[in-house]
């Protein structure tokens, strides 16, 4: 099963890292929709995104086997893209401050995230030159303010929290504003407001839970009040990952509700950060999780119209469907489709690899095997539906 996964890896990641490494992404990858505003973004969104979800493999220590070999070539062209996608010179320099559109601010915390869950490969590796370089863009999207009321205020905070990780002078009050909102929109049962109000769609899975506990893991210990929301945030976790395997069938479809369909199985990005960081619930094995997402990258990534003739991502969920696709929607955005993929960080002898198969929830419970009821999130002091 593992190969596969890498295969997926591989095959989402290497046109994007090679044009790049190349200084011709912009030249060669296509943007569905072609609008200009699209095209604005669309090179650091397919940069930042793909690297978030194969981070953790990359970080892997080095080996001489197919495996390892595949991992350090695609390492090697993740420092190269990097350096071309940040170097002002380069004609694939990306977008980090275009006061038109906020889209910027998002995709480098992307690539933030990504470089926090692979600092030795990509940043400890990277030349001082591309190191500045990258801090000069992360620091640019300041232009971008940070008191949006919905799940963006976590992507001010990602930024900062990684410039505070390189040694910069950072900007805590907007962590500090983002954590504080986020306490604020707990709805319960494991699941965050998008802002005041309860969105159904995945964004606690794209974006919230993930960003939410990284930003916690390195400001936690700061302040009482940071502690104890760090706890919160993964027993919330943890009952969210839950949930999320449950809403896969068999056959690795999932409920296609809310926006961003077109981001494929990064709406599990939420159970593959908890199988990644140990923190399944117990009643989801790691093979258990295992099954649900390998149905749901199957699903997702094998559907006749998914990649292009050339190996590009197009729009759709279950193949190429450009009517589901937001007018914020290009082929970069579509690149959030590693985020499944999360679970490679884990080495091939853990046992998420090699524990026998193990049946979905989904399957079990439709085949008549008697099995522990399911419940809400017990004794959660931030919890509003308990409270009630």
């Amino acid at each position: 099963m593992r190969p596969y996964w890498c295969d997926v890896a591989s095959r989402l990641a290497t046109p994007v890292l090679e044009a790049l490494s190349k200084r011709q992404l912009k030249a060669t990858m296509p943007v569905e929709p072609a609008g200009t505003k699209q095209r604005d973004v669309t090179y650091l969104e397919a940069l930042g995104r793909v690297l978030a979800g194969i981070a953790p493999w990359l970080e892997l220590p080095a080996d001489d086997t197919p495996e390892g070999r595949q991992r350090a070539r695609l390492a090697v062209l993740a420092r190269e893209a990097i350096d071309a996608g940040t170097d002002s010179k380069s004609p694939d320099f990306m977008n980090f401050c275009e006061k038109k559109v906020r889209q910027p601010q998002v995709d480098c915390a992307f690539l933030a995230q990504a470089m926090l869950r692979t600092p030795r490969e990509l940043w400890e590796k990277l030349d001082a030159r591309v190191k500045t370089n990258v801090i000069a863009g992360m620091k640019a999207t300041r232009v971008v303010g940070a008191s949006t009321r919905n799940n963006w205020c976590l992507f001010a905070a990602m930024i900062e929290v990684f410039l505070a990780r390189a040694g910069e002078k950072h900007d805590g009050a907007r962590v500090t504003s983002a954590l504080k909102l986020m306490r604020e929109w707990y709805a319960g049962d494991g699941w965050y407001g998008d802002g005041a109000s309860f969105h159904m769609d995945y964004y606690n899975s794209f974006v919230i839970q993930p960003m939410l506990v990284e930003i916690l893991d390195i400001v936690g210990d700061e302040t009482p009040e940071w502690k104890e929301l760090r706890d919160h945030a993964k027993t919330r976790l943890t009952r969210y990952a839950e949930t999320q395997e449950r809403f896969v069938a068999p056959d690795g479809s999932f409920p296609p509700v809310g926006r961003s369909l077109v981001y494929r199985g990064g709406a599990f990005q939420g159970l593959a950060f908890a199988a990644l960081r140990k923190q399944l619930p117990k009643k989801v094995t790691p093979a258990q999780a295992r099954t649900a997402l390998t149905s749901v990258i199957r699903r997702t990534m094998e559907a006749p119209g998914t990649f292009d003739k050339n190996g590009w991502l197009q729009i759709g969920l279950g193949g190429h469907q450009p009517a589901l696709g937001e007018n914020y929607i290009s082929t970069g955005s579509l690149y959030m489709a590693s985020l499944p993929l999360l679970p490679l960080g884990l080495p091939p002898i853990d046992r998420f690899w090699t524990d026998a198969h193990v049946a979905s929830t989904w399957e079990k419970a439709w085949s008549g095997v008697d099995m522990p009821e399911d419940h809400a999130i017990r004794g959660d002091a931030g919890d509003r539906w308990q409270a009630k």
